[in-house]
């Protein structure tokens, strides 16, 4: 059954009063992707002024631009999300996820709770069955008190000194505590789905979980101009075999969610809201079962300007700009089975990811082969908008 969007499950707890974008299939001549802002009197098409949600975030004010472009009118809110989904009729307008020639990226062990899970999943070798008897070993050398330790300082680098001794040094302390963050390209352009959609896990994964998370909007420039929810759909068996398999992990056919809508940076929201955000996970399998865990963006450990600096700088740019996954707090241990199994996805399970000033997302579980097949990409988007007469203005 597909899911079901409405105003209630998606927008913001204060609505349409914030400056909301993203993207909407536009029905017409020619139908296509569109840019668009969401308003009390419903949802605009701003196609006519930017081809693409990139060009809308590269101008100097995003905010001013979406605010001074009237637009086209396309639908209701209302109708817009009732028509979002599996169910999805091809001759209405229907949402998907808020980037378009953006880059991808994500930082991975940005708190400790899950820095320690990942200490963990190395240690076990990809082996839930293995995680609690290895969980246990793990807290009793590393402890779970983290968080006040800056990466980098003299405090961490002993820190490593003394893991090093105790022979439970691991990549993924590094990367938590020392001076580079992890940063890695989640998914290619273009190919996240939205709010509505499914998600793919591989179906040789027997052990894998939802990672909740606020999704940063970044230009070419560096400048931070919003942010969304994301959901970095991790296999932990198969990232716990190595990390050389991250990409095995992390990268498969509609296993990353990013929505429903980019909340710009304006009078009522701002990078310190980001800072204190509070993401809620929930978890509903057809078998009843019902996981709720959250994620408090107050116990990153890393900055998101400075997250944002590490991954665009002199070294590394990206003309199109980026968004960015920042991490998560959330790395569920609770058995869903059986004593020692852990957590891990099943079929059919519906995933939602809300916080209160960015809306929610709202996604359903299949393997990567059943998603729909990623087709649209950047040489579809040139002809599309080609087709439109959106190119070269």
């Amino acid at each position: 059954m597909s899911l079901m969007l409405t105003p209630e499950n998606t927008l913001p707890v204060d609505g349409v009063a914030g400056t909301l974008i993203g993207r909407a299939w536009v029905p017409g001549a020619v139908a296509g992707p569109s840019p668009i802002v969401l308003r009390s009197d419903g949802v605009f098409d701003l196609s006519e002024r930017f081809a693409t949600l990139s060009d809308l975030l590269e101008t100097s004010s995003p905010l001013a631009a979406v605010r001074e472009t009237p637009g086209t009118f396309i639908a209701s809110v209302e109708a817009l999300l009732a028509n979002t989904g599996l169910h999805a009729d091809l001759s209405k307008a229907f949402l998907l996820p808020p980037l378009d020639l953006q880059v991808i990226k994500a930082a991975g062990v940005t708190f400790a709770a899950s820095m320690i899970e990942r200490v963990i999943e190395e240690q076990a070798g990809g082996d839930a069955a293995r995680a609690e008897a290895v969980r246990a070993t793990v807290h009793s050398v590393i402890g779970d008190n983290l968080r006040s330790i800056v990466p980098g300082s003299e405090q961490a680098m002993r820190l490593k000194a003394f893991l090093i001794e105790q022979g439970m040094w691991s990549q993924y302390l590094e990367v938590g505590i020392g001076p580079d963050a992890e940063i890695f390209t989640k998914a290619p352009v273009l190919a996240a789905v939205g709010s509505g959609s499914q998600i793919g896990i591989h179906p040789a994964s027997q052990w894998n979980n939802p990672e909740p998370e606020v999704v940063l909007a970044v230009n070419s420039r560096g400048q931070i101009h919003g942010a969304t929810l994301g959901n970095d759909v991790n296999l932990r068996d198969i990232e716990g075999r190595s990390a050389l398999l991250l990409s095995k992990a992390k990268d498969n056919n509609a296993s990353c969610a990013i929505g429903p809508f980019i909340r710009l940076f304006d009078e009522h929201f701002s990078l310190d809201d980001v800072r204190a955000c509070e993401v809620d996970l929930q978890v509903d399998g057809e078998d009843g079962y019902r996981l709720h865990g959250s994620s408090s963006m107050s116990q990153i450990s890393r900055d998101p300007q400075d997250l944002a600096g590490q991954t665009l700088n002199a070294n590394h740019q990206y003309p199109d700009g980026f968004l960015l996954f920042l991490g998560t707090l959330f790395a569920p241990t609770d058995d869903r089975d059986h004593v020692g199994s852990g957590f891990t996805h099943k079929r059919g399970d519906r995933v939602s990811i809300s916080s209160p000033l960015l809306g929610g997302l709202h996604n359903q579980v299949t393997h990567s082969c059943d998603a729909a097949p990623w087709t649209f990409g950047v040489g579809a988007l040139l002809r599309n908008l080609a087709a439109r007469g959106l190119l070269g203005r």
